[in-house]
């Protein structure tokens, strides 16, 4: 072999070598992107893990049912915190500047979100706490429909294949708590109850939708002010009109306040970092995964209420987390119109006038709503 075909191997076995090593440092992102999006999922379900628990002290230790009251408190931190912020800033940022251009809109998602709060807790005295459980998930399909038309999302089959095998999981759940009778909450209105979990799962998807939207349009700190300032006045007046008998039966103790502060605790957590994890993911990826917070409170529950184990609730964990990795696995795509993005977000700026000859045809563009890798191409379709 000539000195010339030995070069010639070497830069062969040198670009096979570095093509591998690509390779590699692309899964190894791609795995740890996975793992992030799963583990970020499961911290939102451990602090709704918390607000359960609370609530749960609160309602049947204490007696005190005031759950408008518990998310005022939440409204109000919110407020002090980050409609402040707004308060303080400066140009089109400002508190002011956004409420003229768009505080109706705002209002509207504060009510939505007061309400759906409400509904799924007020269900809990009409209904069994599986079929709260099961019609809690009525959440899924709303947000990816919601996703589909209004955010554009487009989903691959192994999206849908993730999203059944969550359900899977948690049917398996809520057949585990009828084997071991664990069916709290059973009332006589049960058509009603399961009317108001359906309603406050609509409520909860509009929500997410709506939060995916502006906090990758606009910003968290925005979608929180205003969602603290709207939440607040009206969460205070619902308070005042519907709950201010059941306010002054409270027995005030160190106890309750603590137990209350906890609450406060966990709600303001899961509001200020939800919005992390929805621009990271995605509005359902976060509410497949807070599919996990029930397990998480009945593993608590074992110890704390001596609940009864059953181990169906190990293989509906482990089905969920399965189906969370396949859902988390492919990202997902958008498709978009360039031209009526642009104008949309920039709605003040110059009308551009489009050739009136010919028969225009909308481009549609594809992007990667997940982590995307230095090598991941867009793709084009005109």
């Amino acid at each position: 072999m000539g000195r010339k075909e030995k070069i010639i191997r070497m830069l062969k076995e040198n670009m096979v070598g570095r093509e591998r090593g690509k390779e590699g440092k692309r899964a190894g992102v791609l795995d740890r992107e996975l793992l992030l999006s799963v583990a970020l999922g499961q911290v939102l379900s451990l602090l709704i893990c918390g607000i359960g628990l609370t609530s749960k002290y609160l309602s049947e230790d204490f007696h005190a049912n005031t759950p408008v009251f518990q998310s005022f408190l939440n409204y109000i931190l919110l407020f002090l915190v980050y409609t402040t912020t707004l308060a303080v800033r400066q140009g089109e940022e400002n508190l002011l500047a956004i409420l003229k251009r768009r505080w109706w809109k705002y209002m509207i998602l504060g009510i939505i979100d007061i309400e759906a709060n409400y509904l799924v807790v007020k269900a809990y005295q009409y209904t069994t706490l599986t079929s709260v459980q099961l019609l809690d998930c009525f959440v899924i399909p709303v947000v990816i429909l919601l996703s589909w038309f209004f955010l554009l999302v487009r989903y691959k089959a192994v999206h849908f294949i993730g999203i059944v095998v969550c359900i899977l999981g948690m049917g398996c759940m809520a057949g585990a708590d009828v084997l071991v009778g664990r069916q709290q909450g059973a009332g006589e209105n049960k058509l009603i109850g399961d009317l108001l979990v359906l309603g406050g799962a609509t409520l909860y998807g509009i929500s997410n939708v709506c939060e995916e939207y502006i906090v990758r349009n606009m910003s968290r700190v925005e979608f929180l002010g205003m969602i603290g300032l709207f939440g607040s006045f009206f969460s205070g007046i619902q308070l005042a009109i519907m709950e201010h008998k059941e306010l002054l039966k409270v027995p005030w103790d160190w106890q309750i306040g603590l137990l209350y502060v906890g609450f406060s605790a966990c709600m303001f957590g899961l509001y200020s970092f939800m919005p992390v994890v929805i621009k990271k993911t995605s509005a359902t990826a976060v509410n497949l995964s807070l599919l996990t917070a029930d397990l998480y409170s009945l593993f608590c529950g074992l110890f704390l209420f001596n609940y009864k184990f059953s181990g169906l609730y190990l293989l509906s964990f482990f089905t969920i987390l399965v189906g969370l990795v396949l859902y988390s696995s492919t990202s997902t795509y958008v498709a978009q119109d360039p031209r009526v993005y642009k104008q949309f977000r920039n709605p003040s700026g110059p009308v551009v006038d489009l050739p009136a000859t010919g028969q225009l045809e909308p481009s549609v563009t594809y992007t990667s709503l997940g982590q995307e890798t230095e090598e991941e191409p867009h793709i084009r379709v005109a």
